[in-house]
């Protein structure tokens, strides 16, 4: 899902150096189809070498755009990697008033709007695309063609369906909305680059 200019939200055009938009990520276009909550039509997929894991930047870190950042890896493979900063809240926007510049509800139904929706947390997924959205969700929720597998529990959904959902009390269990992403795409220095000034770490059980 794309966000235009009326979300408030800057788009200041940065991107980490050697960072390419065309970094493999889930399709994002809005899709037309429902949504399913069938764990069983989950196609597997192969695990990349930190998919699921946590990045956690070190004190040395060198880019101040991911100084104290934590990063889940939904992709890595020979193609790239992608992962969303998880410990950045974007500031001056809410996941309601998203709902309702993306035109998802109207301002008048906001007092309808289930508790847990409004308790979905925006964060800023990193300097790549932060005018696209990325919901990061609990796997009881999943779109065929739409939602990737990331690890036992965790998925990403990029569609507007995923939105409609949760406003209507229909969507996963839990969720998080991040503006933009974290990525690299393959070179020679992917895997030294990717993992420079962090730390992987397994998410606790």
């Amino acid at each position: 899902m794309r966000f235009t200019r009326k979300t408030g939200m800057q788009d200041d055009g940065v991107t980490p150096s050697g960072v390419d938009p065309d970094t493999p990520r889930p399709d994002s276009s809005i899709s037309g189809k429902s949504a399913k909550s069938k764990p069983q039509q989950r196609k597997a997929t192969k695990r990349g070498y930190l998919d699921g894991q946590m990045l956690i930047a070190m004190p040395s870190m060198g880019d101040d755009r991911f100084a104290r950042s934590v990063i889940y890896v939904c992709a890595h493979s020979t193609e790239g990697a992608m992962g969303i900063i998880v410990n950045q809240p974007a500031a001056h926007i809410s996941f309601p008033d998203l709902l309702v510049q993306l035109d998802v509800i109207p301002a008048a139904d906001l007092i309808q709007l289930p508790r847990r929706a409004g308790g979905v947390k925006v964060l800023k997924g990193g300097p790549v695309d932060t005018q696209r959205g990325f919901v990061l969700h609990s796997s009881d929720f999943f779109i065929e063609n739409s939602t990737l597998p990331i690890d036992e529990g965790i998925c990403l959904t990029a569609t507007l369906d995923i939105l409609k959902a949760i406003a209507r009390g229909d969507g996963p269990r839990s969720a998080i909305l991040a503006l933009g992403y974290a990525g690299r795409r393959a070179s020679s220095r992917t895997r030294s680059s990717i993992t420079a000034g962090c730390i992987a770490r397994p998410i606790p059980s």
